[in-house]
């Protein structure tokens, strides 16, 4: 299962090793607590969905 990880130099968050923006490589953040309105939400949902369609592949 993938991570939200983060770019402390860019401040930002993604699924990625390395930073789309500056390349440096990301860390894995601790885990934040669950709102549907925060900023890595689309990310967590991303991952969710993922896991979803890898059990239903695994199925068929």
């Amino acid at each position: 299962m993938k991570r939200i990880r983060y770019c402390q130099r860019c401040d930002r968050y993604t699924l990625k090793n390395t930073c789309s923006v500056c390349g440096k490589e990301t860390i894995i953040n601790t885990p934040q607590k669950y709102s549907r309105d925060e900023e890595i939400a689309k990310y967590r949902r991303k991952i969710k969905r993922s896991a979803i369609l890898d059990g239903l592949n695994e199925r068929i």
